[in-house]
């Protein structure tokens, strides 16, 4: 038998907006690269991006760069994309400065591109409806996600907002959701669920200090590296969570 939880703490990105599942990246890096480079070049962009990803996936795998990174995502992806350039020979005659523009430009197409998925906020109020409290938590700067919050309108849904930047901790981190617990008032740990889509920051970090983890699978598999630590429930959009709540 589920359990209504006394609280939920909610992520941001891929669980109410629509940031990396839902949104083309590859027009949008197609976009700003085109922007950038030289007319001669521009038959080059598809070898561009292709290096650029595959430059991302390596930056983004490690949790430190990752921590670093997130925290100027303009820096993070001008190395990425210098690193990228780099390694094609027949671009890596540009300058950072190429890179930077890039970087700032794909950076705003992003932002242009993302969404609210289908129902979120209508799941949200239904939350609130039924007593349940509520906390944003989101890993990010405060300019970058407080951008977000209020193009969204986000802030009057939930009772508290955690951004990481102005607490100065994040997920994974377990002070991060114990710190949410303290400001909501929650005295068991058993009695909160963390909804989100991250595997390693909605659903292991927090089980291992007793929230429940709620993994929003955008058909993913399940992690291999996580076989022990398995998902209190598993949904595939916001939305489901009514049914959990029933």
């Amino acid at each position: 038998m589920i359990m209504r939880p006394e609280a939920i703490l909610m992520d941001m990105d891929d669980t109410i907006i629509a940031f990396e599942h839902g949104v083309d990246v590859d027009a949008c890096w197609f976009q700003a690269c085109g922007i950038h480079l030289k007319s001669d070049d521009r038959g080059n962009i598809p070898a561009l991006v292709s290096a650029i990803k595959t430059q991302a996936k390596w930056y983004w795998s490690d949790s430190q760069r990752h921590r670093e990174g997130r925290m100027d995502l303009t820096a993070a992806r001008t190395r990425i994309i210098d690193a990228a350039l780099q390694k094609l020979s027949f671009l890596n005659s540009y300058s950072s400065s190429v890179s930077r523009a890039i970087a700032q430009d794909y950076g705003l197409v992003r932002n242009e591109a993302i969404y609210l998925y289908e129902d979120a906020i209508e799941t949200i109020q239904h939350i609130r409806t039924i007593g349940i409290k509520l906390a944003l938590l989101t890993n990010g700067t405060s300019s970058e996600q407080r951008h977000k919050i209020e193009r969204f309108n986000l802030e009057p849904l939930f009772d508290h907002i955690f951004i990481e930047q102005e607490v100065g901790i994040g997920k994974p981190d377990p002070r991060a959701y114990e710190n949410v617990l303290k400001r909501l008032g929650v005295e068991e740990p058993h009695a909160a669920w963390m909804v989100g889509d991250n595997y390693e920051w909605e659903i292991t970090a927090p089980q291992k200090i007793g929230i429940r983890g709620v993994w929003i699978n955008h058909n993913r598999p399940l992690l291999d590296s996580n076989p022990d630590i398995a998902p209190y429930q598993s949904i595939t959009t916001l939305s489901e969570l009514r049914k959990l709540l029933l």
